[in-house]
């Protein structure tokens, strides 16, 4: 029997909350330091590993931890997830975007298909959509192929399909496995649409419009931006559109797009990328396999997330870990540093998948709570960060827990040695010396100088970055954050929290506006 209770009335939290808390300095000093490191280590999929030895936790915390996790029924709650329960109870809807990279449990079955043999279809309609564009079998109106598509959406139809592209776009090149090129158009800010429409060779370019209902105003507005432009240009937008939509909306049977490919409600805007949403684009752009090995290691990561062995299910043992800081250490906020340039949209993209999930003041059944939830998310690859806001973790007055992402090897494998160490050498270096630097600091007579240490950070360890290894750090944040959601006992799948502005909006465009709206209006000159 699944029981929902508040992360306070939870008797393994009063258990935790009054254990000796870890001074982090003194753990990671020395040999006690090393030791650390060595034990505190998982496995994850794809060759990952998650590595908390710097996180301020031992035998003691982690075992309660493991209590916390079996009395708030976090793997039973994962099953009635992936089994087809209504688990987003705000909307009254399913929560399915791992049964768009693998089948965990039983045949879901909703308005009378199978979910699972849908998303497939879906996947397999974009790869056979891409091979006929790759092909010459579908072209522009001159007969000519293809060579760009662009991804007209906001959200989640924008920042974790760019993410995860960004992430692969030279490693395919590389790998002589780039097949299109892609833009992004998000910002309703008609400066983003016309930078992106001036860089593009618009007559060999297809545009991918993504609204799950048909009626997203930016992304509408967009669309219309983009239509206006390729009909200044000479070319029938009809033959370069095409819709990535739910089957009910206005443009799933529209003729103005070349084609349509359907997702449902069952999956939020933040966890779409594995749906077409990702599918279209990444299919196009980077080819069916390379989608298919995201996905693969996606599916093994959400696998891994099924083991009741907290120790033994990296993205539950993240999650609780995050819980103990943001309620216990009283922490408010992530910082998210992958050493990788590759990854630089994937801090942006965990903003929304963290901040729109967690960030709820009442419980699943609408009920305030009593405790802090989801934290703020921040981030920006290294080294760049180190010379920016690096300073504030540092040396700062509040504490912010960290995640590192790291990679043994570079992805291109283009490096060249100088002062006796390559690049990647030297970025591999940096990681390990800022993980050293945040827990034990540094004494120093000069006040100005001095680290107070006691930092804490974890990192997730790759060999490279490559598709196997991005879909298990896409699924492991997804993972992560729905754990935490059910220990806080919210719903995190709905986003009530970005109706309101959207109304207003609404209301200032057509002049119906008082008070300090009607100022702010003004000032604006709308």
């Amino acid at each position: 029997m699944i029981s929902w209770t508040n992360f306070d009335k939870l008797a393994s939290t009063a258990k935790l909350a009054a254990l000796p808390k870890v001074d982090v300095k003194e753990a990671m000093t020395g040999e006690s330091g090393a030791e650390r490191v060595k034990k505190y280590s998982v496995p994850m999929a794809a060759g990952l590993t998650f590595n908390y030895g710097a996180k301020a936790v031992d035998d003691n915390i982690l075992e309660a931890l493991a209590e916390l996790a079996k009395e708030a029924q976090l793997t039973e709650k994962y099953a009635e997830l992936y089994n087809g329960a209504v688990i987003n109870t705000g909307e009254k809807r399913l929560v399915l975007h791992q049964l768009c990279r693998g089948q965990l449990g039983n045949d879901v079955i909703a308005d009378g298909v199978n979910k699972r043999e849908f998303y497939l279809s879906q996947q397999k309609k974009a790869a056979d959509f891409a091979e006929k564009v790759y092909s010459g079998a579908i072209t522009n109106e001159n007969g000519e192929k293809f060579t760009t598509v662009c991804q007209v959406g906001i959200g989640g139809s924008d920042l974790g399909p760019r993410a995860l592209y960004l992430a692969l776009e030279n490693w395919a090149i590389k790998n002589n496995s780039l097949k299109m090129q892609a833009k992004f158009v998000s910002n309703v800010d008609p400066d983003d649409a016309a930078g992106v429409m001036n860089s593009m060779d618009l007559a060999h370019s297809l545009f991918i419009v993504v609204s799950k209902s048909g009626t997203t105003l930016e992304t509408l507005t967009n669309e219309s931006f983009v239509r206006a432009t390729l009909a200044k240009a000479g070319l029938d937008p009809n033959k370069h559109m095409l819709a990535v939509t739910s089957e009910t909306s206005p443009l799933a049977k529209s003729d103005a797009f070349l084609e349509a490919f359907f997702m449902d409600d069952y999956i939020g805007g933040r966890y779409s990328s594995s749906s077409c949403v990702g599918a279209v684009i990444l299919t196009l752009a980077l080819g069916a396999e390379t989608f298919e090995a995201i996905m693969k290691g996606a599916a093994e990561m959400d696998a891994l997330s099924k083991n009741e062995d907290l120790l033994q299910n990296p993205s539950m043992l993240d999650a609780l870990i995050g819980v103990y800081e943001r309620n216990i250490l009283g922490y408010p906020a992530t910082a998210v540093l992958p050493y990788s340039q590759a990854l630089s949209r994937f801090p942006a993209h965990l903003q929304q998948l963290d901040m729109e999930s967690n960030g709820k003041h009442v419980n699943r059944f609408g009920e305030p709570v009593n405790y802090p939830t989801g934290p703020i998310i921040f981030g920006e690859p290294g080294t760049n960060g180190q010379h920016s806001f690096y300073q504030l973790l540092h040396q700062g007055t509040d504490i912010t827990p960290m995640q590192f992402v790291g990679f043994k090897n570079s992805q291109l494998g283009d490096d060249i040695e100088i002062q006796g160490s390559t690049s990647q050498a030297k970025l591999c270096a940096n990681v390990a010396a800022q993980i050293v630097a945040f827990a034990c600091g540094k004494d120093d007579e000069d006040p100005n100088k001095q680290f107070e240490g006691g930092r804490p950070s974890s990192i997730i360890i790759g060999d490279q970055l490559t598709p196997e290894s991005l879909g298990a750090l896409l699924a492991h944040f997804e993972n992560k954050v729905m754990f935490q959601g059910f220990v806080w006992n919210l719903n995190s799948f709905d986003q009530e929290g970005v109706q309101l502005g959207k109304l207003l909006a609404k209301r200032v465009l057509a002049h119906d506006t008082d008070g300090a709206l009607k100022e702010y209006s003004d000032l604006l000159n709308i």
